[in-house]
């Protein structure tokens, strides 16, 4: 049975390396994929690369004092975020999942993503 956890980050995924390190994941291709499409005629495809480039202007914009802790992964099927500071991780995820529920504002931080 999901946690509560997993219930709340869904689609999202926590994961515990019990390695003193986390990451959260997603793999790509459904997920908000009609705010890739807004702007595929300039090359975005809504990769794993393209959800970091987003994420990276939700982290700056929202939570800049999480930068220096809050890193990206990303390939080309799967969007990776990861940091030593499980709490840190885990406030990032849940304020960009809540963003990018909300439809202006995902759209107005996607405008000023960067194609990676």
């Amino acid at each position: 049975m999901p946690s509560t956890l997993e219930k709340e980050l869904a689609p999202f995924m926590f994961i515990d390396a019990q390695t003193g390190s986390y990451s959260v994941i997603l793999n790509v291709g459904t997920y908000k994929q009609e705010v890739f499409e807004s702007r595929a005629d300039e090359g975005f495809e809504g990769n794993g690369y393209d959800w970091a480039s987003l994420a990276a202007v939700f982290l700056e914009e929202n939570m800049p004092e999480l930068v220096a802790v809050i890193h990206f992964d990303p390939e080309a099927d799967m969007f990776c975020v990861y940091s030593d500071t499980k709490d840190a991780l885990i406030t990032f995820t849940r304020g960009f999942k809540q963003a990018c529920e909300q439809h202006d504002l995902i759209h107005d931080l996607f405008s000023r993503a960067e194609l990676d």
